[in-house]
């Protein structure tokens, strides 16, 4: 069965989080469903819980309450081998995170090697494809402080990928990157989006929302205000909320 293009039965459902730090409620009370193949986009002004949500999803935070599901595993059930499931959410963050003594390719072929226990030639050939995938094939035997920004980047996406991820969160990964340097990181995560990648995408570039998103989602103050089409939100969106924060960034 289908819905809206994709699989009945999604691949992350959350119900009722609530996240607060101190006295601070980050997430109040939040419910959403990806499908397997979906492209989520979620924007919104600083400080609305897009980040602490994606932190959750992949159980870096923990919600002081609701639940969270990824491929219909609960992630607080106490029977649920927590490792097990958050090896396949693959996560990208804004600052790259990369071993500084390791080269594009070790960075790579680690965590394949440690979690997955790949053996160390095939996890080598696996990392060289993906590189090459992010357009880095040249840049294998490259250490960090020989890459921009955007190259790093991207050594990060095919880090994640490496764990072969059944859905990959993408948290402000352009942020941190001079603007020059945007177009080739967006351009690597449009061509995972083009293979069918399952994404949850907290960005504040709404244009690329609009051209790889199936839906995208505006969250404001804890809560998810308004979601649907990326063109049809953009264009006319129905919430107050939403009005006044696109008119900020839009134009």
């Amino acid at each position: 069965m289908k819905k809206g293009g994709f699989a009945l039965n999604p691949l992350v459902s959350i119900r009722g989080l609530h996240k607060s730090f101190g006295s601070l409620k980050v997430l109040k009370d939040v419910s959403l469903d990806v499908y397997p193949g979906e492209k989520a986009v979620i924007i919104g002004p600083s400080g609305s819980g897009k980040s602490t949500l994606l932190r959750c999803v992949n159980w870096l935070e923990q919600p002081d309450s609701g639940q969270i599901a990824i491929d219909g595993q609960v992630l607080n059930k106490k029977t649920t081998n927590i490792n097990k499931v958050r090896a396949e959410v693959g996560m990208v963050f804004q600052r790259f995170n990369l071993f500084p003594h390791r080269t594009a390719l070790e960075n790579v072929a680690l965590a394949p090697r440690l979690a997955l226990k790949v053996p160390p030639e095939e996890a080598k050939q696996k990392a060289q494809r993906l590189l090459k995938q992010v357009g880095l094939e040249d840049k294998a035997d490259a250490y960090p402080s020989q890459l921009s920004g955007g190259q790093q980047q991207r050594v990060a996406i095919a880090r994640a990928l490496a764990m072969d991820p059944k859905v990959m969160l993408f948290d402000e990964v352009t942020s941190a990157l001079d603007p020059e340097l945007v177009y080739e990181v967006l351009e690597a995560m449009k061509r995972l989006a083009d293979e069918g990648m399952t994404m949850l995408i907290v960005t504040h570039e709404v244009r690329f929302g609009e051209e790889v998103g199936d839906r995208l989602i505006f969250m404001d103050d804890g809560q998810i205000v308004e979601q649907g089409n990326p063109r049809e939100l953009l264009r006319e969106p129905k919430h107050e909320r939403t009005q006044a924060f696109l008119k900020r960034v839009l134009w």
